[in-house]
C-alpha cells in the first residue's frame, strides 16, 4: 500500500520536493495545499498525475486525504504551527528549513514531536556528496583531529527578492535573514564537524538593503571549542553572484577545503590530493545543492522500517541552539 503524500505552500521549493517523491516507489503525491489556491491548482496539475487534489488550507486537506506526510514547504513563520497540527493529527510531517523561528518555537516543536520518528529537517547539504567525502576522510584518521574551521557564503539578493514576497525580510515572519534563510546549511556544516562551541561573538548588519528589509544581510561569527579549537564564520547576501561555498578545515596534519563537490586535501609534508566529486542531480536553483532526493527518500525509508532519521530534531538542535547564540550576541538582546 502507498503512503498518501501531500505539500503544503507551493513556492519554488515545493516543486523540488514534487519531483522527488514522484521518483519514490511506494508514495503517491494526492494533493497540494496553498492559501493562493490557483498555485496549488497549477502544482497539482503538474505533478499529480491528473490525480492529486487542490486545497486552500492545510485543515481542509488534512481533513479530507488523510495524509500519512505532509510536506511542510511554507513561510517560516508558519513551519512551527502547521507541524504541530500534523503531528497531532496523527500523521509525519517533512520540514523545510529552518525547524524553527525562535528557541520558544523549537521547544513546542520537541515538545510535540517527542522521541518518535515522524518529524524530518530538510537539511539536505547533508548528503551532498562533498560532504560524504569530507565525513570518510575524517573518519579514516589520516590528517588527525579537527583543530578549526573556517566557513564563507557570499551570494546575492537584491530588492526585488524580499519586495515579491510579504514575509521575506520581517524578522517577525522569517526570524532573520542571511543566516537563518540563506547561510543556515553552512553553519549546519560547520557544527557537523566541530561540535557544540563554548564561545561565540558575532557581528551583523544591513550592508546594502537598508529601508528596503528589517533583517542582517551579513553576518560575522567567531566560534571558541573546547581543547582550544575554533572557528570563523561569515555569510552575506550583498556580493553581486551566489557564489560557491567554501568550508575549510584544519586538522592536525593537514587540511580539508570543500568547494561546491570539490574536496582538497592538503598535507603537512606538502602532499595535495583532489576530489571532484560527481553531484547528484540537482534541482530548482543551483545553490539549493543536490541533495533533496536523497534526503526525502531518507525520511521514508525511516518511516517504513521504524528507525530514526538522520535529520532528526536532536541532530539539528546545536546549529538552532548556535543560531540564536549568534543572533543574540550580535544584536545584543534576546530576539531569537
Amino acid at each position: 500500500m502507498k503512503r498518501k503524500a501531500v505539500i503544503i505552500g507551493c513556492g519554488g521549493i515545493a516543486q523540488v520536493h514534487a519531483q522527488a517523491l514522484a521518483a519514490l516507489d511506494g508514495v503517491e503525491l494526492c494533493a497540494f495545499a496553498d492559501r493562493r489556491k490557483e498555485r496549488a491548482e497549477e502544482l497539482a496539475a503538474r505533478y499529480g498525475a491528473g490525480r492529486a487534489q487542490s486545497y486552500g488550507d492545510l485543515e481542509e486537506m488534512l481533513a479530507v486525504e488523510r495524509p500519512d506526510v505532509v510536506h511542510i514547504c511554507t513561510p517560516h513563520y508558519l513551519h512551527v504551527p502547521m507541524v504541530v497540527k500534523v503531528l497531532e493529527s496523527g500523521g509525519a510531517a517533512f520540514m523545510e528549513k529552518p525547524p524553527a523561528i525562535s528557541i520558544q518555537q523549537f521547544e513546542e516543536l520537541k515538545n510535540t514531536a517527542g522521541s518518535g520518528n515522524r518529524l524530518g529537517i530538510c537539511f539536505q547539504n547533508r548528503y551532498n556528496a562533498s560532504v560524504k567525502k569530507v565525513d570518510e576522510l575524517l573518519h579514516a584518521g589520516s590528517l588527525g583531529e579537527v583543530k578549526g574551521g573556517r566557513a564563507f557564503v557570499t551570494w546575492c539578493r537584491e530588492a526585488e527578492y524580499y519586495q515579491s514576497s510579504d514575509w521575506r525580510g520581517r524578522r517577525d515572519t522569517e526570524g532573520g535573514g542571511a543566516l537563518i534563510n540563506q547561510a543556515i546549511h553552512t553553519l549546519d556544516l560547520l557544527l557537523r564537524w566541530l561540535g557544540e562551541p563554548e564561545r561565540v561573538e558575532a557581528f551583523m548588519g544591513n550592508r546594502h538593503l537598508q529601508g528596503v528589509t528589517e533583517v542582517e544581510d551579513t553576518v560575522e561569527a567567531y566560534l571558541e571549542f573546547p581543547q582550544g579549537r575554533r572557528a570563523c564564520f561569515y555569510a552575506t547576501t550583498a556580493y553581486m553572484a551566489d557564489a560557491p561555498v567554501l568550508i575549510e578545515l584544519a586538522c592536525e596534519k593537514g587540511s580539508i577545503r570543500l568547494e561546491d563537490e570539490r574536496v582538497t586535501v592538503r598535507y603537512l609534508q606538502g602532499d595535495e590530493v583532489v576530489f571532484s566529486l560527481k553531484a547528484g542531480q540537482a534541482a530548482g536553483k543551483a545553490y539549493w545543492g543536490s541533495g533533496h532526493a536523497a534526503c526525502i527518500k531518507d525520511f521514508y525509508q525511516s518511516l517504513e522500517q521504524g528507525t530514526p532519521y538522520a535529520n532528526d530534531l536532536q541532530s539539528v538542535e546545536n546549529t538552532m541552539q548556535v543560531m540564536a547564540r549568534i543572533y543574540e550576541v550580535a544584536k545584543g538582546e534576546k530576539i531569537f
